[in-house]
């Protein structure tokens, strides 16, 4: 699909629907495999393979046209791609570590990350003065959630922390990779429409996991295999790790497309939306227990993301004599 036509309604609709349920049996085979394996940098790494495969047949096959990149152009692309490994593995460690249920309600406090990052790193990127006061319930929502009833405030650490981890690194590859990405895209000769932009830096991204396997869970990787394996079966456990695998890869390359269609503002709301959906069905599917707090909470915070999301690209009105 071309980034320069229009899509109609039905293939807008079409590209949500996948986006959508993509994103949502990405997480539920996501979770199962972590709780197969209890080595999740691993999971990480194997899901972006499944990615990589996928364009290369793509691209072998002419089906797709083949990135032209120069060396300059890959350099430019190495940063994104890092923070894209950061945010995909902080993910998936909090979602391992944690209720999925959990992690999106955290991942809902992203704007907040990205507000500071915007502040921080030039060029500035100052947002409307409702856009910072969205912020307020986000924290607050994400805070509610966490007091448990007759227990008090109650965090599973690991999860929040990996989750935050997630936030500021998907807010920093927003950041910095904004100008690079459209520059990219703008040159027809490079090839480098929304498909080709995610799988070079998935491909980049699966470069910087591999390091992160290797120091963290190499040693004790065979041992933890034969472990899953034993209690699961290899066949259940590939099939969960190569399914969270491309349902990431399918539900991140339509959500390019659709951003490509429509722009951020309107993804950014979609985007809360399919929080909500998620939260919903793991809920369901893995018996997780959402307290009132918990409801409240998530409400109220991913109510604020949205209202960010809104007002964040407001545009200020215009001066009368």
């Amino acid at each position: 699909m071309s980034d320069s036509k229009a899509a109609s309604p039905m293939k807008l609709a079409g590209l949500v629907l996948a986006w959508y349920a993509g994103n949502t049996f990405y997480n539920i085979y996501n979770k199962k495999a972590t709780n197969m394996i209890h080595a999740h940098w691993f999971v990480a790494a194997a899901q972006l393979v499944v990615g990589i495969v996928w364009s290369i047949i793509m691209w072998t096959t002419g089906m797709r046209k083949t990135p032209n990149l120069t060396s300059d152009d890959i350099a430019k692309c190495i940063p994104i791609g890092f923070f894209a490994c950061v945010a995909h593995a902080g993910s998936v460690l909090a979602m391992g570590m944690g209720a999925v249920s959990f992690a999106q309600i955290v991942k809902a406090c992203e704007p907040v990350f990205a507000a500071v990052v915007g502040i921080l790193l030039p060029p500035a990127d100052i947002k409307p003065m409702m856009a910072y006061a969205m912020l307020l319930p986000i924290v607050g929502g994400v805070g509610l959630a966490c007091v448990k009833e007759g227990k008090g405030l109650d965090i599973n650490v690991g999860a929040f922390a990996y989750a935050s981890l997630a936030n500021a690194a998907a807010s920093l590859k927003g950041k910095i990779g904004g100008s690079t990405t459209k520059a990219l895209k703008s040159d027809k000769s490079k090839n480098m429409d929304a498909a080709n932009v995610y799988a070079v830096m998935n491909i980049i991204s699966f470069i910087c996991t591999v390091p992160m396997v290797v120091i963290a869970e190499l040693p004790t990787l065979q041992k933890e295999w034969d472990i899953a394996v034993e209690n699961h079966g290899q066949k259940e456990l590939i099939t969960n790790i190569a399914l969270s695998g491309f349902f990431f890869y399918v539900y991140n390359e339509f959500a390019f497309a659709f951003t490509a269609q429509v722009g951020s503002v309107t993804s950014s709301v979609l985007n809360t939306a399919k929080r909500v959906i998620i939260i919903v069905v793991s809920c369901i599917i893995f018996a997780e227990p959402m307290e009132r707090n918990t409801m409240i909470g998530s409400a109220i915070a991913i109510g604020g993301t949205f209202a960010y999301s809104l007002a964040s690209k407001a545009k200020p009105k215009a001066k009368t004599n």
